[in-house]
């Protein structure tokens, strides 16, 4: 019998942020992979090294991590062969995804190409969308509000017609789109309706006014969440 091949959802940085499942599986597989730079450490293994059993073989994929270059595919292809030769095997896989593995994960690019051929199972995790939200303080949604989720590499005319067109919106893989999506917030007289985070639930953790955001300095692990109706929205059905 071949392996399984887990997708494990690990949360937005905070080690105590993955779910019992998770850690369970995490600590039984028999191989851990996880995504990494093309030199340098792996975030994600940074999370769960603190759960790590020991004993267990390890396989960094490797990929370029700049916009024009990702996902490589070439970078997947050679990652599936590799977990499928451990699944073959009788080898259970443990893939360790920040966050959720279905919501901007790069897990689903390997899921796409083994789950025809060998047992699949995916543990969901902590997003960034509600990290985020919580360590700010600051709701989502209520109510029947609708919550829009929008990449900032979009142009501004998509953004600001997604913004202009819903209750909420989280923007989220802001890098070096930060100051152009902060400039268009402030057009849009969406500013003070809106909330900067920067690797939400991480030791390096920081919540900025949008006005005090260096926009040389904007990592891809930020997020701004906009409510257009404010924090007052959230206390009126309450009163």
């Amino acid at each position: 019998m071949s392996g399984t091949l887990y997708g494990l959802g690990i949360g937005p940085g905070d080690p105590e942020l993955i779910t019992l499942k998770a850690l369970r599986l995490l600590q039984a597989a028999d191989v851990v992979a996880y995504p990494a730079p093309e030199q340098g450490d792996s975030l994600a293994r940074r999370i769960v090294a603190p759960h790590l059993s020991g004993g267990q073989a390890e396989l960094a994929i490797r990929m370029p991590l700049s916009v024009a270059r990702f996902p490589a595919q070439a970078v997947y292809e050679q990652a599936a062969g590799d977990l499928a030769a451990h699944l073959k095997a009788g080898r259970n896989v443990a893939v360790l995804c920040e966050g959720d593995p279905f919501l901007y994960g790069s897990f689903m690019y390997l899921f796409g190409r083994l789950s025809e051929d060998f047992p699949v199972e995916i543990v969901p995790g902590v997003s960034s969308l509600t990290a985020c939200a919580a360590a700010l303080q600051y709701p989502l949604v209520s109510r029947n509000d609708v919550l829009t989720v929008i990449p900032a590499p979009l142009d501004d005319e998509t953004i600001a017609h997604k913004l202009l067109h819903t209750d909420a919106a989280a923007i989220l893989k802001l890098g070096r789109h930060g100051p152009r999506v902060i400039e268009l917030l402030n057009r849009l007289h969406l500013a003070d309706r809106a909330r900067y985070i920067e690797r939400a639930t991480m030791a390096e953790q920081r919540i900025l006014p949008l006005s005090e955001v260096d926009p040389t300095a904007i990592p891809y692990f930020a997020m701004i969440v906009v409510h257009r109706k404010g924090r007052q929205h959230f206390m009126e059905f309450g009163a």
